[in-house]
């Protein structure tokens, strides 16, 4: 048991005992030195001892401290001076006492002599506290941990980039979710929970990174490809994509110019034709740059790229995409990646969306309405299932519906019993969005027999694909 010794005057110090009593801590024996016997609690604990004494008074304070062994002492004297007696008492009986000192006299100094004092300014608390409550100000925890802002509180506002995101399918580095309040409740969140609007984040990291997540949690909805990185980086591998490296790169230029403030990065590797770099570097501007990569280690190269310039978006062939592993580290950083395909992007009027399971449907669903938004797309969510099973797919449609509204935007639902990479194959000038997972592609037999689209996806470069990160389980 800890006892603590409370010189108490006041209505603060009248709180902060009623504070004690509701609170109970068990471990702590209390008592309180006051004028008036008023200070003590309606329903007072047996740890709670209220000693009627002048806590200004030398010889009454030198009789409690000789007959209590205290570890700390609280001062919260509404007056100034009778707070300046206390602790001159303090320091002659015992000089290696700790104080907690509440200071509420404005600009008044206060002296004292003792080494282990800490002082609680009531002015600045209050202030601080009211400056937490201003809108586009982030609440950090300043007496927890390090209380240099590790500990961030974030709200999700309506129109948010995290909003109806999975957390598995955020990357969160030097960073990480650790709590969601939700309707007065904590949740604590696991790889497949939602991001609502009207949440509050609990994140922990380093503070200047949180600096960075609550920017990106208030922007508004509208600039893709957040919150997965900011820009975007176009892969040209010409050893694979030499003969279609200037259409690849006119394709990323005008997804670039429909972007609001983006930069594009292109990453030249295997440079083997000087008089195209010379082509491709005519396009070099204020927000694209070109780079060639001369050595043979691409993928440190590429993953060093994608954190220095916080990429979100990584544009690349398929040949390029399933070479060096690439296709594995894409996964690993949660990365949006756009395959290139027979069709332009500039000539796509429709965006489709086959459905799959829930959880990557609606983890994916965000980025499918930003990006046909952006694109002036028609957004078509398509069930074509061999059997028919269309009941099992209502969730995901409601899912759909709902974003609808908060996008301000139409969806078209198609629902037919045909095998879905068959049909998807009939349709022109098309984006076709999926899940990127870790395994893209079945080997030998499967492949045959398989009606998964996933099974096909690398298959055929007729559409152009948009492959969006979802909730990774990482347990």
């Amino acid at each position: 048991m800890k006892n603590v010794l409370i010189l108490a005057d006041g209505s603060v110090a009248k709180h902060f005992v009623d504070w004690i009593s509701k609170k109970r801590v068990a471990e702590n024996n209390y008592y309180v030195t006051c004028y008036q016997s008023d200070m003590a609690p309606e329903k007072m604990g047996q740890n709670i001892t209220v000693l009627k004494i002048d806590p200004t008074s030398y010889a009454r304070l030198k009789t409690v401290m000789e007959e209590v062994r205290f570890c700390i002492i609280y001062v919260v004297l509404q007056n100034i001076q009778d707070a300046q007696y206390a602790l001159e008492n303090i320091h002659m009986i015992d000089n290696k006492m700790r104080v907690i000192l509440l200071h509420q006299w404005g600009d008044q100094k206060i002296r004292f002599k003792l080494q282990h004092v800490t002082v609680i300014d009531s002015d600045n608390l209050l202030a601080a506290h009211l400056y937490d409550h201003l809108p586009n100000v982030p609440v950090v925890a300043q007496n927890v941990g390090l209380g240099q802002g590790e500990i961030m509180e974030i709200h999700v506002p309506f129109g948010s980039s995290f909003a109806y995101r999975h957390v598995g399918s955020i990357m969160q580095r030097k960073w990480k979710i650790v709590a969601i309040y939700r309707n007065k409740k904590q949740i604590i969140p696991t790889h497949a929970t939602m991001i609502r609007p009207d949440d509050t984040l609990l994140v922990l990291g380093k503070p200047i990174v949180l600096n960075g997540v609550y920017k990106t949690i208030n922007k508004r909805r509208g600039l893709f490809p957040e919150p997965f990185g900011k820009n975007i980086y176009l892969i040209l591998d010409l050893a694979l994509d030499r003969e279609n490296a200037m259409i690849y790169l006119r394709e990323s230029i005008y997804l670039l110019q429909q972007l609001e403030k983006k930069q594009l990065y292109v990453r030249i590797l295997n440079h083997c034709d000087f008089e195209l770099l010379d082509q491709i570097r005519e396009y070099e501007s204020e927000n694209i740059t070109v780079m060639v990569c001369y050595g043979a280690q691409y993928q440190h190269t590429i993953e060093y790229d994608i954190h220095r310039y916080d990429i979100g978006l990584v544009m690349n062939s398929i040949a390029r995409f399933e070479q060096d592993k690439l296709k594995n580290l894409l996964y690993d950083l949660r990365k949006i990646v756009y395959l290139f395909g027979d069709e332009p992007l500039y000539n796509v009027k429709e965006s489709v969306v086959l459905m799959g399971e829930k959880e990557q449907m609606e983890s994916i669903s965000s980025s499918a309405f930003e990006i046909s938004e952006l694109l002036k797309l028609k957004l078509c969510l398509c069930d074509f299932d061999p059997e028919g099973d269309f009941a099992s797919k209502k969730m995901i449609i409601e899912h759909y519906e709902i974003l609808t509204q908060i996008f301000n935007t139409e969806i078209n639902i198609v629902q037919k019993i045909a095998n879905p990479v068959r049909e998807l194959e009939k349709r022109q000038n098309l984006l076709q969005i999926a899940p990127f997972e870790e395994h893209l592609n079945a080997n030998g037999l499967v492949k045959y027999l398989s009606t998964k689209v996933q099974d096909f996806l690398l298959i055929t470069q007729i559409h152009p694909k948009l492959l969006v990160p979802y909730a990774v389980n990482d347990q």
